[in-house]
């Protein structure tokens, strides 16, 4: 890295407001993830650059800077990641992670990056976890869940090992900062089409712009009603679509899909156990705001995958992945393998 790097003045410098560059933010990045930025320096970091609000450029340098040292794994170049960034507050059940579960039913290849919970309680992770699902099997074996069942899970510290350092400092923290949002960025099946869900207004339209920048060729960026980071059923939700280099804006309402509205309420989980139990239900055919909340955002993932040509046949997709058991035999055959 080319740029000199030192701490007190970075850190005066984005408290005063100011921007840092593309390699200036990539060098604090690589600062970090080498050990070598103390705790007092992270926190002052990401609180400074979530108070002052981060850019497309700085995002996008330390994007690339995790990436540059991340484990990686190569499934193919249409796999597609489905994630909510966190952050919203409101402890909903895992929508993304059963959405994705069910796209993957529909015919999608999804390579879920994610983590245990940071502001919530309860990550993908840890419902997978309790869902009998291996975190720790081999990249390989992961690979083999994508290839295979169509679902593998990315364990977000088997492959950016780097990060570790910043990982306690986050859930200390205990509030949405730049890495809630990095991770949907850095997938380590180098995943070029993603549905990101962002419970933070105005980064939605920071990262389908870092998205373009880091070279995807179609995805789907949204804020749900009330802030909620995922597609929502209490109110229409803000899109932002990436095709072929162009941008796109437009809300969605649950009637625009053939869905019947319901309050975030309908839709709150709790403990890993107890959401857990919520993911067996939805795909064992349960009706309901849980299934629709699910099966929208399961139709993000498969226009994203280019399955479906809107959001309306997405969600009718998703609905037959349920009805007809393949979205409970991909949850099955992909623990199994997680586990061989």
């Amino acid at each position: 890295m080319s740029v000199e790097f030192d701490w007190p003045a970075l850190l005066r410098r984005v408290v005063a407001g100011e921007d840092l560059g593309f390699d200036e933010a990539g060098a604090a990045m690589s600062d970090i993830m080498a050990g070598q930025a103390n705790p007092s320096q992270i926190a002052a970091f990401l609180v400074a650059m979530r108070a002052k609000g981060e850019t497309v450029e700085e995002m996008a340098g330390l994007v690339s800077s995790m990436r540059r040292v991340a484990v990686t794994v190569d499934v193919g170049d249409d796999v597609v990641d489905l994630v909510g960034t966190g952050g919203d507050g409101l402890s909903t059940f895992n929508i993304s992670t059963t959405a994705a579960i069910i796209a993957a039913g529909a015919g999608a290849r999804l390579a879920k990056h994610g983590n245990r919970a940071a502001s919530s309680r309860c990550g993908a992770a840890d419902v997978l976890e309790a869902l009998g699902m291996n975190l720790d099997a081999e990249p390989e074996v992961v690979a083999r869940m994508v290839t295979e069942t169509g679902f593998g899970f990315f364990f977000a510290p088997r492959y950016h090992p780097s990060m570790r350092h910043a990982g306690p400092i986050r859930r200390d923290l205990g509030i949405p900062t730049v890495f809630n949002f990095l991770g949907p960025l850095a997938n380590p099946a180098n995943a070029t089409r993603q549905a990101t869900g962002v419970g933070v207004g105005d980064m939605a339209a920071k990262m389908v712009q870092v998205l373009d920048r880091l070279g995807s060729d179609r995805a789907m960026v949204f804020v749900g009603h009330g802030g909620m980071d995922e597609l929502t059923l209490s109110g229409p939700s803000h899109i932002w679509e990436l095709e072929g280099g162009a941008i796109t804006t437009r809300q969605v309402a649950p009637s625009d899909v053939g869905l019947d509205e319901a309050p975030i309420e309908a839709v709150l989980g709790g403990s890993s156990e107890e959401n857990k139990n919520i993911v067996l239900s939805i795909l064992a055919g349960e009706e309901g705001p849980r299934r629709d909340i699910a099966v929208l955002n399961a139709a993000a993932a498969l226009w994203v995958a280019a399955l479906v040509p809107n959001l309306a046949e997405g969600v009718k997709a998703a609905q037959v992945s349920i009805d007809s058991h393949r979205a409970s035999n991909v949850l099955a055959e992909s623990i199994e393998i997680s586990n061989s």
